[in-house]
C-alpha cells in the first residue's frame, strides 16, 4: 500500500505539494500516481452517474488543493463527498442540458431533465396544451405603436443589434437570453452584473474572452459606476430599449457601435490555425 491511500498519508503529500508551490503537481511522479490511484477509486462513483472516471480525478484535484483537506479530521472522506457532489451536478448538468454551476443551484436541480418529442408515443399535439393551435380562434391584436416595448422584445431587439454589429446569431442569443434569465431571477440589474461578472462557466459555454465579456455585461446592463447612474450608459441596452428607444436610437450612439463591433466573436480561419 502506498503512503497517499492513508488519510494521514494523503494529508502529508498534500502538506508537501502545497510547500512546493506552484507547478510541484505536474512535476512530481507521486502526485501523478495519486491522480492514477484517484481514477481507480472514483470509477464506479463516476459511472454511477453517468461521467468519465477521468471527471472524477479532475474534481478530486481540484477539492485536493483546498486547505479544508489538508486540515479536515479525515482527508479522504472529505474528497470523497466532494467527488460525489460534482458527479451528481454533472449528472443533472448533462440531463438539464446546463452547466454543472447552475446545476448545483436549488432553483435549476429541481426540474425534470430535458426530454424529446420523440422519446414519448404520445401524439405530438397531446403531448401539452401549449402545442395546440385553436385555427377557429381569432387572431391575436398586433401591438401598437404607442404601447410600451415588451421585455420580451427588447431581448429579441439586442439581439438583432449584436447581430448586425458582427455578432454570430448563436452567440448573441445564448448571451443575451441568459443574462435575461439571470436578471429575472436576481430582480435587479446591479446584483445581476455582479453575479455574472464572476461567472466564469458561462464565459467559457459561451467562448468570449474576458473583455468581451465584461463589455457585453456593462453595455446591456449598464455600468455600475454610481456617477453614471442616470446616464445612458448606466441604463444599458436592455434598459433603454424598454423605456421607449429603439434600436435605430441605439445606432445613433457611435461610442455604443464601436464596442460592440469590436467585442464581436471573430471566427478563426483556417489559416491562422495551421
Amino acid at each position: 500500500m502506498t503512503t497517499f491511500e492513508t488519510s494521514e498519508g494523503l494529508r502529508h503529500l498534500l502538506e508537501r505539494l502545497a510547500d512546493a508551490g506552484h507547478g510541484a503537481w505536474s512535476t512530481d511522479p507521486e502526485a501523478a500516481e495519486l491522480m492514477v490511484f484517484t481514477i481507480q477509486k472514483y470509477r464506479s462513483l463516476a459511472q454511477k452517474h453517468h461521467c468519465q472516471p477521468e471527471d472524477s480525478a479532475a474534481a478530486a484535484f481540484e477539492a485536493m488543493r483546498t486547505d479544508a483537506v489538508r486540515r479536515a479530521h479525515d482527508p479522504w472522506a472529505v474528497v470523497t463527498r466532494a467527488v460525489q457532489v460534482t458527479m451528481i451536478a454533472e449528472e443533472r448538468a448533462n440531463g438539464l442540458l446546463c452547466s454543472p454551476a447552475q446545476a448545483r443551484r436549488t432553483q435549476v436541480s429541481c426540474h425534470h431533465d430535458a426530454r424529446r418529442f420523440s422519446d414519448s408515443e404520445a401524439n405530438l399535439l397531446d403531448f401539452h396544451p401549449a402545442l395546440r393551435a385553436d385555427l377557429s380562434a381569432p387572431a391575436a391584436p398586433t401591438r401598437s405603436p404607442d404601447l410600451p416595448t415588451g421585455a420580451f422584445e427588447a431581448i429579441d431587439q439586442a439581439i438583432a443589434l449584436f447581430v448586425a454589429l458582427g455578432w454570430p446569431l448563436n452567440t448573441a442569443t445564448c448571451a443575451l437570453d441568459y443574462i435575461a434569465a439571470r436578471l429575472i431571477e436576481c430582480g435587479n440589474r446591479a446584483t445581476t452584473h455582479a453575479m455574472l461578472r464572476r461567472d466564469h462557466s458561462a464565459r467559457a459555454l459561451l467562448d468570449l474572452d474576458r473583455p468581451a465579456w465584461a463589455t457585453l455585461l456593462r453595455l446591456t446592463l449598464g455600468a455600475q459606476s454610481p456617477g453614471l447612474k442616470s446616464t445612458y450608459a448606466g441604463h444599458g441596452i436592455l434598459l433603454q430599449l424598454l423605456i421607449g428607444d429603439n434600436v435605430t436610437d441605439l445606432l445613433a450612439d457611435d461610442e455604443l457601435i464601436l464596442e460592440i463591433s469590436q467585442t464581436a466573436p471573430r471566427a478563426v480561419r483556417r489559416s491562422e490555425v495551421a
